[in-house]
């Protein structure tokens, strides 16, 4: 398959899809340190061992949220890139299916026989791939997702959620600490929901509410766990 480069001007898939990278690797960050950190605080009073456990596990969501951008992303770009190769031979081998199907496309969004066979051949004339990876796949001929930029976006989000309750936690010693880092975690959580939802279209108020409903949960839950021992 022959290496095709990516065309200058980013999309905005391309753009939100390092956005959506980023959030997913904010909300992971600080939802794993703060629960390390709860977990290892109910356990023990010592603060370099709670500190310990919290930038131990901040580097490894960090890099585990990267890693697996990188290769779901990967995935993502190597399809688009298969069905480049696929089309562009059967431009090759049978044009006028090629044809057929980018006339389909334009009847079945409601535009008439006649225009939609005058949009087919015109398109083959000028465009033919790029028309045809638009009717079948919704793909842009040299617009990739970038698993690179997934990963890197994912990595310093997640790094920089977490180390808000880590210095928190760290920092701010006894019950100001712990009353601290929930106000702290809660904060985030809701500014995180805020971007998903506005980036999704969705309910502000309803994604606000639900992350920070969820921090209070794992809060607890790691908290439960570290009284165990």
């Amino acid at each position: 398959m022959k290496n095709i480069k990516s065309a200058p001007n980013e999309t905005m898939e391309e753009r939100l899809n390092v956005i959506r990278a980023g959030v997913l690797g904010s909300n992971d960050g600080i939802l794993t340190v703060v629960g390390v950190l709860f977990s290892v605080g109910a356990a023990t009073s010592n603060s370099f061992t709670i500190f310990i456990a919290g930038i131990a596990d901040l580097f490894a969501c960090a890099l585990s949220m990267a890693s697996g951008e990188y290769a779901s992303v990967s995935s993502q770009k190597d399809a688009e890139e298969v069905v480049v190769d696929l089309e562009t031979r059967r431009l090759a081998a049978n044009p006028q299916s090629v044809e057929a199907d980018i006339y389909q496309f334009y009847l079945q969004k409601g535009v008439s026989e006649m225009t939609s066979r005058k949009i087919a051949q015109a398109l083959m004339a000028t465009k033919p791939l790029e028309a045809v990876l638009t009717a079948k796949y919704d793909v842009q001929l040299g617009h990739y997702v970038s698993p690179m930029g997934a990963a890197i976006s994912s990595l310093i989000c997640a790094a920089m959620a977490g180390v808000f309750p880590l210095l928190t936690m760290t920092f701010v010693t006894g019950e100001n600490g712990i009353v601290g880092t929930i106000l702290i975690t809660a904060i985030i959580s809701a500014m995180i929901g805020l971007l998903s939802a506005y980036l999704g279209h969705g309910f502000m108020k309803r994604a606000m509410l639900r992350n920070v409903v969820i921090a209070l949960i794992t809060i607890a839950i790691h908290y439960g766990i570290g009284k165990l021992f």
